[in-house]
Order: structure tokens, then sequence, then C-alpha cells
């Protein structure tokens, strides 16, 4: 039996004490507890629990943030070969990014993220570059919600939609990589620990005041949509042949 917990906070209760809970009489472990053969001695230590981590948090939803990435990509493609597709795939892609990278992942990094090195004098050029990037990102968005709508019938409006996208990728594919290499690696180096475990909090509760419970889960699956819609879901197409 398997008990999942919030949306971010997953507490993964042992299996074999949920086991005695619902029927004391049999304890087992599922096949993956345990190599095929193991002795009690062999068997993996047991853990309390684990929880997703203020960095591990951040650079998953990096993960949201290179899928739309590849969503514009696609969008590209299509405006450069005249495809017709629904202009529509475009608008719902920039407003994942609006929503979910500017209004929330990058005002965490702005609230509890950046003032925390900037207060122990770390990396702050770093960190002062991010943030003018978060700038100029939410300018380059508000552009292309305005010119998605005619991009495909207006040949100026396209050619300035598919530029600020092209900007956009360029930006934000360096910009995530170098949160994920060498800002949030350092996080728990200027953070107290109680401060750390209050991070991870903070984001939960703000996650599911805008998103309601399981937000991470729900966009990815309009992520998800997307790429189906797109034709760029079946991970299959990117392997070299």
């Amino acid at each position: 039996m398997d008990v999942i917990g919030p949306s971010k906070r997953r507490r993964l209760l042992l299996t074999g004490l949920v086991a005695a809970v619902a029927a004391p009489a049999v304890l087992t472990r599922p096949s993956f507890a345990q190599p095929k053969g193991a002795t009690p001695s062999e068997k993996a230590p047991e853990k309390p629990g684990e929880e997703v981590t203020p960095p591990e948090d951040l650079m998953r939803e990096h993960g949201v943030l290179d899928r739309v990435l590849m969503l514009y990509e696609a969008g590209m493609r299509m405006y450069g070969a005249n495809e017709d597709f629904d202009p529509s795939l475009m608008t719902q892609s920039a407003g994942i990014v609006r929503d979910f990278i500017h209004d929330y992942h990058e005002k965490s990094e702005e609230q509890h993220v950046f003032p925390r090195f900037k207060a122990a004098g770390k990396m702050t050029d770093l960190v002062g570059t991010l943030e003018r990037q978060h700038e100029a990102g939410r300018k380059v968005t508000e552009t292309v919600l305005r010119l998605a709508p005619s991009g495909r019938s207006n040949a100026d409006d396209r050619r300035q939609l598919v530029a600020a996208m092209q900007s956009f990728i360029t930006m934000y594919r360096p910009h995530a990589a170098r949160e994920d290499t060498e800002l949030f690696p350092k996080l728990k180096d200027v953070v107290s620990a109680h401060e750390y475990d209050a991070m991870a909090e903070d984001f939960e509760k703000k996650e599911h005041e805008l998103f309601g419970a399981d937000g991470f889960e729900k966009m990815t699956a309009r992520v998800a949509a997307l790429e189906q819609q797109m034709g760029i879901f079946d991970l299959n197409q990117f392997t070299p042949r």
C-alpha cells in the first residue's frame, strides 16, 4: 500500500509499517524494496521519510520551463514552414510561462532565495543578473501573449513573435542552467536548517494558493496536453536514428 502526501512534500511511509496497520497478520515488502534472494540482513536500511528540498523543487520547475521552451521551438518551426496550426497553442504556452514561471517560480526565487545570498554577500553579481533577466523575461512574455493570436495571419506580427520567442529561449536556457549548477547547490550554505525547512513550506503553501492541491502535477499535465497537440509528446522522435 503506497501513501503519497501533498504535491511537493511527499512522505513515503514504510511499506511494512503501513501493512502492519492495515493487516497486522501480514507484513510484506514490495518487490523493489529488496533484491531477489536477499536475506533479512541484506535488506536496504529503512528511512522514516523523504522530502523534496527547496533546490530540488526549483529544479523540477525548471523542467516545466524547458518543456515550454520546446513548445516555443516547435511553434517557431511551424511558423517558418508556414504550417497551419492553432495559434492559441502559443498563447497557452506563454500563459504557463506567465502563471507558473514568472508569477510563482521566479517570485519564490526573488522572495526567498536571492535575498539570502545578498544578505550573506555571496554570488551577488550572479543574483543581480538573474533578477534583471526575470524582468526582461516578463516583458518578452507580454510580447508573446500580445502577438500570438495574430502570428499566423499577420506576417509582421509573426516575425516579431518568432524573434521574441527566440530571445526568450536564448536567455532562459543559460539562466536556468546557471541557477541549477551554481546558485541552488549553494543555498544550504547561506540559510539555517530551520530557514531551509521553512522555505520548502513556503513554496508549497504558495503553490497551493495559486494552483490548488497537486499544482505541479496539474501544470505538467497542461504542458503534456500542449505537447500532444503540437506533435512533440512522443519522446522517441528525438532519438537519433
